[in-house]
């Protein structure tokens, strides 16, 4: 029987969104405020993990290294 706790997970096995914790942890995404949300998981979980790596990019960019004259003086 599902929770009542308004909660929404995408079944990343099924697809399928669903109310309240129906399957594992490891086979669910979320939780999410609506079904509609839920249902958007797979997209949202993309842009969150473009915009990580965009991060990480940022992160680890230190810039252009100086140049030889820049270190000679």
């Amino acid at each position: 029987m599902p929770d009542a706790d308004g909660e929404f997970w995408y079944n990343l096995v099924t697809h399928e969104v669903e109310h309240g914790k129906q399957s594992p942890g490891a086979d669910r995404a979320g939780p999410f405020r609506s079904a509609d949300e839920a249902a958007r998981a797979p997209q949202l979980m993309a842009d969150r993990a473009q915009a990580w790596r965009e991060d990480e990019a940022q992160e680890d960019d230190w810039g252009t290294p100086p140049s030889e004259d820049a270190r000679r003086q």
